[in-house]
């Protein structure tokens, strides 16, 4: 298969298995969504998810985590690892929120990128999910699948990404990424992957990916 006829391949068949695509992190608004998506670094949207409750139930606004110490919020997310880090990035993003953007997430991925904490790919979920711009947010499972699939030459998240808005159509990109995830969830893990579940892989995935299946 061509990669174009790879891309087209994907597309059908994940369709198919996912029609819906729910967004996996539970929020309120872009706030909430900003704050789960940052907490979901090196941890499971599963974790995040039982965590952010009891987070929200203090602070679901700016104007309410600055009134929270950085220690506060650290207790209470540090199920999610990396706490340290993650605590201090809420409230200096939060308190930057106010200050810069009226107390308003901003919707560009300039000011996003800016705030602490903030990478690419977390700027790239909240763009896709909470404003529907066009982007292709890179996680681990989008990354080794589209490795395996032979879309990603596998090199880094960057070329990951740049390979697959080259390939998929722009109106699929928000609904994609979350569908590869729940593929990769679903059928394709790093570990204990089979090609007889896998059947993704098993059609159109590169012979290193189907030795090491097999």
């Amino acid at each position: 298969m061509t990669k174009k006829e790879k891309a087209i391949y994907i597309i059908d068949e994940l369709e198919k298995l996912y029609p819906e695509t729910p967004i996996p992190l539970d929020h309120t608004d872009d706030y909430t969504l900003l704050i789960a998506v940052l907490l979901s670094a090196q941890c499971t949207d599963e974790r995040v998810n039982k965590i952010t409750p009891h987070l929200f139930k203090k602070a679901k606004k700016p104007t309410e985590m600055i009134l929270l110490s950085v220690e506060e919020i650290r207790e209470i997310i540090k199920p999610c690892g990396l706490s340290p880090k993650k605590s201090q990035a809420i409230w200096n993003l939060s308190k930057i929120i106010i200050e810069k953007h009226n107390g308003t997430v901003p919707d560009n991925f300039q000011d996003l990128e800016a705030l602490p904490g903030v990478g690419h790919k977390t700027a790239s979920v909240v763009m896709s999910q909470a404003f529907g711009v066009p982007a292709f947010p890179v996680d681990t499972h989008i990354h080794r699948l589209l490795t395996r699939w032979g879309i990603s030459s596998g090199k880094n998240v960057e070329e990951t990404e740049r390979a697959a808005k080259k390939l998929f159509p722009e109106e699929k990109w928000n609904k994609l990424h979350l569908q590869i995830i729940f593929y990769g969830r679903q059928f394709s893990p790093a570990r204990g992957a089979k090609l007889n579940i896998d059947f993704i892989t098993a059609t159109i995935g590169t012979k290193q990916a189907i030795r090491t299946l097999n």
